[in-house]
This record gives structure tokens, C-alpha cells and sequence, in this order.
């Protein structure tokens, strides 16, 4: 095996023990050794890829987040190896040590045969750490079957989160169908869910297929479920757990085969100790959960998701606007107890009031919640590293220092992870007083 360090060699025996395409990695992010599985695999030889950066960029790769946490990943990934290559990649990554006790990275990849996506669905954006774990939790979603419960505050995106699931999974063909928990009321249920007969009730002038049949072979995302009547909830069970079910009025059974996706932003688990949600059910939908992180939790994707409500308004409106420095650090500061929802209502506001199409710091306003902004306001006061710097070093700092806990000051994983060099982050923090 060419180019391969003295070290690697002692791995060569595990390289044709895998029938799937296997390739291992080392600490530089450099391809050491590829199988025969892969060369056939990939129509390549051996000598192609060895000696090779992982991909073709490595700043923020799964790769690079492997030798830093020693964590296995999973998960369906654009194929980057070749430039405007149209295909997506199923890889499963892990952690190797050879016989010199020399860590290494084992990747089985194989072509998918699903298609690309265009992009992560409407609003999937962001590259913040947070927002990247939380995509490979979803990825990892879409690759199983098991019924899937995203759980997190009103705002965050569980909806389009939900419809990243479907477009990454085997199901993507069929139909994502939407159920709204909090319209669901007793009268409305059963016909909505499972479709009616022709005069099954007053103003019943035709047969119906309900939401269930509607996404047979496909998505059924119930949002808000912890909204559902309790007395509803055990005729949702039986159909879950055999997919038959019948219409009302009907004598019947129909069948359908969904994959089930369920929302809330409710603790479901307190709920079920009160007795105002079926434990049965809550077991039967809370297989592979999902938390959805908050606004606050990822303030680095802040200045993308501003770029992309702006394009999508001025598109809308035929035009293009603009943000001056200080309206983006007075969003950028605000804590955003409404989420995603929020930000885009605000700037929705802030380009109607605004003029010549450039948004200024007096055209932000935020919803007033009382007792709430004046505590954000105060957390937001204790986070600040030094009170001498500017707003924009503020979140800067931030950023650096949430670094700083996660990789627990070590100053080579924290630059890698920034694309910088430990010479301009020693300035970085001298400047913001975190050394």
C-alpha cells in the first residue's frame, strides 16, 4: 500500500476483512489506505485516493470532528471527493488504533442510491457546531424507520426539521402530509385522520380519504401531538400499531403504511404522569428523540439566517435590502425567546418600516414579554467577557469562549475548529482578555 506511514502497515490485515468499501484516515485528515471493496466500488484505484486530503474542504469535516471528540458518526453526506459529483454517500465513521497505539479513522462508505437534495429544506441554515450536530441527529433519523419525536421550545423549526427527515429517508417519493394536533378537536378527528363515507354525517356529501391514507408509503407528521384529545388518543394507537383503520361511516378496513413523525413543544413525560397524555402512546411515538435547539443556543448562525429572511424578502418584494452594522449587532445581542419564528417576524417588520430598502438599528423592534426580556437582557450581561469591548468583539468572545469549555482550553483543537492558526487565536485572546 503506497504512501502509507511504517505504522499503518499492522492495519492492512483489517482493510480486506470489511466486503463493504472501507477507507482509513489519519490524524492529518490524509487517506493512508483504501480496500479492494473500495476500488471496486468506486471504479478507482488504490493509488488515486492515497496520500489524499478526506475532502475537499476539510474545515469543518466529520473527519476532523472524529479525531477531536472520539465519537462514531453515522449518516447520509454529499460526496465531495469530485468536484460537481451528483451523488450522496451512506458513510459510517469510527475510531481505530493500530498496533503502536496510533489513532486512526475507519470510514465505510458506499454510493447511496437516493438522489442529491438541492439543500437542507426551506430555512435549514447554519454552521454553528450546535446546528451541525443537531443535522447529523436528524440525518441519522431519516436512515431508520422508528417513529421519531422532535421535542423543543414554539419557533424553533420542528416542522421543516420534520420535513428534513422525510426528504433524507427512503420514504422521500411519497407524501410528507402534515396533521395539526391543536385543530384536532372531537368532532374533527376521526374524519380528518381516517377519511369518511359518503353520508356518513350531515354535510357528508361524498366519500373522503383522511390524512393517514393521504400518506400512505410516505410521511405522517403530527405536529403538536401533546395537543391531541385524550379521548382520541387510543383510537391513534390501534392504527399505528397495525396501519388499518376505518373511515367513518365505513364498514372497511383500509391500510396504510406511514412513517410516523411527531412534534411538540409540551413535556410529554410530565403529561403522562398527570394523566393528560397515554403512556402507551408516548412510548409507541418517543422512540428516537430529537431535541431541536434553541435560537440562543446557536447565536453564530445568526448573521446567515438574517442573510437568508433578506433575500427571501427582497425576492419577494422585487428588490434587495440592505443592514447596517448596528441594526445586525442589536439582533445579534437579543436572545430571541421566539426563535426562528421571531427573528423572521422581526425583520419582517423592520423591511416594511424601513427606508430606501436599508434596514437600520431603529427599524429592529422585538416583541415585549413581560418579565421575560429584562432577565434575557440580564443573562445576556453576565455572558459578556470583558464590559470594555465592542458589541461585535462581545460575539466574538462568546463564540471563542464556548470553544474554550468545549474542547476544555485546548488551543490546537479550538484554532482547527475555527480555520485559523494558533498564532492569530493567541492574538484573538489577548485582545478579548481570555488568556
Amino acid at each position: 500500500m503506497e504512501f502509507m506511514p511504517q505504522s499503518a502497515f499492522t492495519l492492512e490485515s483489517l482493510l480486506e476483512t470489511h466486503d463493504l468499501p472501507l477507507v482509513i484516515i489519519d490524524a492529518n485528515l490524509r487517506v493512508v489506505a483504501v480496500n479492494r471493496a473500495w476500488e471496486m466500488g468506486f471504479g478507482a484505484t488504490r493509488q488515486s485516493r492515497i496520500g489524499q486530503a478526506c475532502c475537499s474542504d476539510n474545515s469543518d469535516c466529520r473527519h476532523r470532528r472524529l479525531f477531536q471528540t472520539l465519537e462514531a458518526y453515522a449518516g447520509v453526506v454529499a460526496d465531495t471527493t469530485v468536484v460537481n459529483a451528483q451523488r450522496l454517500l451512506n458513510v459510517r465513521g469510527f475510531p481505530l488504533l493500530d498496533a503502536d497505539a496510533t489513532l486512526y479513522l475507519g470510514e465505510v462508505v458506499t454510493v447511496s442510491n437516493r438522489s442529491v437534495v438541492a439543500d437542507d429544506g426551506p430555512g435549514m441554515v447554519g454552521k454553528s457546531a450546535t446546528f451541525s450536530e443537531f443535522k447529523n441527529r436528524l440525518q441519522q433519523a431519516a436512515e431508520t424507520q422508528a417513529p421519531v419525536m422532535l421535542l423543543g421550545e414554539t419557533g424553533t423549526g420542528k416542522e421543516l426539521a420534520a420535513e428534513f427527515v422525510h426528504r433524507h429517508s427512503k420514504r422521500e417519493s411519497g407524501n410528507f402530509v402534515i396533521v395539526d394536533c391543536t385543530i384536532l378537536g372531537e368532532e374533527l378527528f376521526e374524519s380528518e385522520l381516517f377519511g369518511h363515507e359518503k353520508g356518513a354525517f350531515t354535510g357528508a356529501t361524498s366519500a373522503k380519504k383522511g390524512l393517514f391514507e393521504l400518506a400512505d408509503n410516505g410521511t405522517l407528521f403530527f405536529d403538536e401531538i401533546g395537543d391531541l384529545p385524550l379521548s382520541q388518543q387510543p383510537k391513534l394507537l390501534r392504527a399505528l400499531e397495525n396501519g388499518q383503520f376505518r373511515r367513518v361511516g365505513g364498514t372497511t378496513m383500509q391500510k396504510a403504511k406511514v412513517r410516523v413523525l411527531c412534534a411538540t413543544h409540551r413535556n410529554l413525560a410530565d403529561m403522562v404522569k398527570s394523566g393528560h397524555f397515554r403512556e402507551d402512546l408516548f412510548y409507541r411515538l418517543s422512540v428516537f428523540p430529537v431535541e431541536v435547539p434553541p435560537l440562543r443556543q446557536r447565536r453564530q448562525d445568526l448573521p446567515l439566517l438574517i442573510d437568508h429572511f433578506l433575500s427571501q424578502l427582497g425576492d419577494s418584494a422585487a428588490c434587495s435590502y440592505e443592514i447596517t452594522q448596528e441594526a445586525l449587532i442589536k439582533l445579534i445581542q437579543y436572545a430571541w425567546p421566539g426563535n426562528i419564528r421571531e427573528l423572521r417576524n422581526c425583520l419582517q417588520l423592520a423591511a416594511g418600516l424601513c427606508k430606501d430598502k436599508n434596514i437600520q438599528e431603529a427599524d429592529i423592534h422585538f416583541m415585549q414579554r413581560q418579565g421575560w426580556t429584562q432577565a434575557a437582557d440580564t443573562s445576556l450581561a453576565n455572558e459578556t467577557p470583558h464590559p470594555a469591548i465592542s458589541s461585535l468583539a462581545q460575539f466574538e468572545a462568546e463564540f471563542i469562549s464556548s470553544l474554550i469549555s468545549k474542547y476544555q482550553g485546548n488551543r490546537k483543537l479550538i484554532a482547527a475548529e475555527m480555520n485559523i492558526s494558533e498564532r492569530t487565536l493567541y492574538r484573538k485572546l489577548n485582545r478579548l482578555n481570555l488568556s
